[in-house]
């Protein structure tokens, strides 16, 4: 393994290895600080971190008693609020060492409100922005009033191209790196583009390479590319490393940080990581968000699954082959489906599935009454988390009048909900858990044996031994 030199980002020369961002508080200031005060770069995420330990059901009293507008106001106020905390944890346990940077889903409701608010109260604590989840083309103009460097997570060479062309070249002093995430192999959201195929996986080397050639063409031959997505050790990226056609690399680990003593999750998640195996992992497109993401396959990404598998096209007038009445929801709405759908929603009816919900896509999906009544309840306490919503159909927009125009889709979640439950360690299989293509390593690496949690600082001492 060859020796790993430290490299400069965000000002400082730090080792090679930056803690992936993820979402709503499983990344913090405590792991984040870890992290820099092991000269590595620690990266806390800026989406809702506290709301992992506050209880959902008290969560829910208090938002139904108010407009979903407000909510959703109160969402990004209170964000901003405890990112500071989460900043100043972090600047407090790192001593001056490496660096630290905030993670930002630019696809949240009010991201840019929420990044400039957060640089602005913890102005000196924060060295980096990453952004991703969408294309944050105004995330160099937030840099550069505020004097940071900033981070765009791109999952494609065009994508970067498009950032560059727009707004980023006025900037590129403060462009810290840029994030290579691997669309097929990442957790959570990934990037796959309708172009792609997300059931063949292409090999990063040549897209990563495809992105340098591109980056020294407009020169940024000196600034970094960090890969992320299915980066497990640096022994296995060792042709990246002091490589022309690579330059300058760093490597960020999302999925294999989740497991450390630091890191807030519960006991339960951390449990679960332990006990994965290979295919126990599914890329999906239920995100509310539209994106694709990468989950454990649990009790929740099945139930989601043989929902999807319980449907049928249906027209709201006798029409053509539509010749069978069905009904929508409690009794209501009367519409039209085919005979041969007629009897596949008989056999569904009989099994319990008794309720159809009507989708953007003029189908019908068959739930149990307390799965209807679930996501109805879900839908209608919407915080208005998300800038776009496919399952509530919220809008972040006042010329929109906040919904999107397309009703509601039954065949996703609140994103929001369920990802605080699962941090909580509530009923974890039948909750939304993100997590990498590689998260099955656990099981057999031998940092991991026997149910060790290492440390921050053990988890860097592997990495940079190669392990």
């Amino acid at each position: 393994m060859k020796q790993i030199k430290k490299i400069q980002l965000s000002g400082a020369d730090v080792y090679p290895i930056i803690e992936g961002g993820k979402g709503v508080g499983v990344s913090n200031g405590q792991t984040a600080g870890a992290f820099a005060a092991a000269g590595a770069v620690g990266t806390f995420s800026a989406v809702y971190p506290q709301l992992c330990y506050e209880s959902a059901e008290e969560r829910s009293t208090i938002q139904r008693a108010i407009p979903r507008q407000e909510r959703s106001e109160r969402l990004i106020s209170d964000g901003i609020k405890e990112s500071v905390e989460q900043a100043k944890i972090a600047y407090d346990v790192s001593c001056g060492n490496g660096r630290i940077h905030m993670n930002m889903l630019w696809g949240l409701a009010g991201a840019e409100r929420m990044i400039e608010g957060i640089l602005n109260s913890a102005q000196g604590m924060i060295h980096g922005v990453t952004c991703g989840a969408g294309m944050p083309y105004r995330l160099a103009d937030i840099a550069e009033r505020y004097r940071v460097y900033f981070y765009p997570i791109i999952s494609s060479m065009r994508a970067f191209s498009i950032l560059w062309l727009r707004g980023y070249h006025r900037v590129s002093e403060l462009l810290g790196g840029v994030v290579y995430e691997d669309p097929w192999r990442a957790g959570g959201h990934n990037g796959i583009s309708n172009k792609e195929n997300p059931e063949v996986p292409e090999d990063p080397y040549p897209r990563v390479v495809e992105l340098r050639r591109f980056m020294k063409k407009v020169g940024l031959g000196k600034v970094p590319i960090v890969m992320a997505g299915g980066v497990w050790n640096l022994k296995e990226y060792e042709d990246w490393i002091d490589n022309d056609e690579v330059g300058p690399v760093a490597f960020q680990f999302g999925t294999r940080t989740l497991l450390s003593q630091e890191s807030p999750i519960s006991n339960e998640w951390k449990r679960k990581l332990l006990q994965l195996r290979k295919g126990d992992i599914i890329l999906n497109k239920f995100s509310p968000t539209n994106f694709y993401s990468s989950a454990v396959k649990n009790g929740f990404i099945n139930e989601i699954i043989e929902r999807s598998q319980r449907q049928v096209a249906y027209k709201t007038v006798f029409e053509g082959e539509y010749t069978e009445p069905a009904s929508v929801g409690f009794g209501g709405q009367t519409v039209y489906v085919k005979p041969e759908d007629k009897s596949k929603a008989a056999v569904w009816i009989r099994e319990g599935f008794d309720v159809g919900l009507t989708t953007p896509d003029s189908t019908l999906i068959y739930v149990t009454k307390e799965k209807a009544r679930g996501i109805q309840k879900d839908q209608s306490e919407c915080s208005g988390c998300l800038a776009a919503c496919r399952f509530s159909s919220w809008l972040d927009s006042k010329v929109h009048r906040f919904v999107t125009g397309v009703s509601p889709d039954p065949r996703s979640y609140c994103i929001l909900k369920t990802l605080q439950r699962v941090i909580q360690g509530i009923d974890i299989e039948h909750n939304l858990m993100f997590a990498g293509a590689i998260a099955y390593r656990f099981a057999d690496d031998p940092l991991y044996s026997n149910g060790h949690i290492p440390t921050v600082q053990e988890l860097v001492s592997s990495l940079l031994r190669g392990d």
